[in-house]
């Protein structure tokens, strides 16, 4: 069976933004937003006292060359009690700077979108490319929509009924026209999707519909009945044929 994803792991990845200005700073907390403050560090006594306790969190890797440096001007960032220069606040991977860019935090590192995108974001089965919204699952795998379709005519299964042969799926047409027993009087497949019932009887089958007696076309589900060569007829019919 298959489900439909109704996200995707990027779909409810909540972007974190920077936020400049004392105003909004302020709007966002009352909101409870998950932010990053943007700042700069302010020239003489100002700020003395926050500039002599800030150290860039990327420490002997500060893209400055001192994470202690506070020279007025510098911009800086401020994230969940961590701060960084503003050079040095970037992406994991690509060592990008964030800048005014959406991020997305991970196990205390920063990715860009494009990153985490990139290293997280969950592929289709199919053709390996990100599932950016919707798509279904199929033996816990995920798919596109349009990429989950029948093994034999391609047609989309999403939404559709269908059946599996070899871990494969196929649509019920083409599953009965490939693999399923025939009816011996309709001699259209017996799919038995859908809880569709049937009768077999030595290597003989019938659609429940289709097994009647061959002379007065009453149904012999449930009932007795004679064999005639090939035919199948009910025990009234057998007698009068026989007087």
């Amino acid at each position: 069976m298959a489900t439909d994803i109704l996200s995707t792991d990027f779909d409810r990845l909540r972007l974190k933004t920077k936020t400049v200005g004392a105003d909004r700073i302020k709007r966002a907390k009352d909101n409870n937003e998950d932010i990053a403050v943007l700042s700069m560090f302010l020239p003489g006594a100002t700020a003395a006292k926050e500039n002599a306790t800030f150290r860039c969190h990327l420490g002997i890797e500060c893209r400055l060359g001192d994470c202690r440096d506070t020279t007025p001007g510098t911009k800086k960032m401020e994230y969940k009690t961590r701060q960084w220069h503003e050079k040095c606040f970037c992406c994991c991977v690509c060592k990008t700077a964030i800048g005014t860019k959406s991020f997305i935090p991970r196990e205390q590192e920063i990715y860009c979108a494009g990153c985490y995108e990139e290293k997280y974001a969950t592929r289709c089965i199919k053709c390996k490319k990100i599932i950016t919204s919707g798509g279904v699952t199929y033996k816990n795998e995920p798919w596109h929509r349009e990429c989950f379709t029948c093994t034999h005519c391609q047609v989309s299964l999403a939404g559709q009924r269908f059946t599996s042969r070899d871990e494969k799926p196929y649509c019920a047409e083409c599953f009965g026209e490939l693999f399923a027993k025939r009816c011996t009087a309709c001699v259209k497949p017996i799919t038995g999707i859908g809880g569709t019932r049937f009768i077999s009887f030595e290597d003989r089958h019938w659609h429940n519909d289709c097994f009647i007696c061959a002379i007065c076309k009453t149904s012999l589900v449930g009932r007795g009945f004679i064999t005639d060569e090939q035919d199948v007829i009910c025990p009234e019919c057998a007698k009068q044929k026989l007087m």
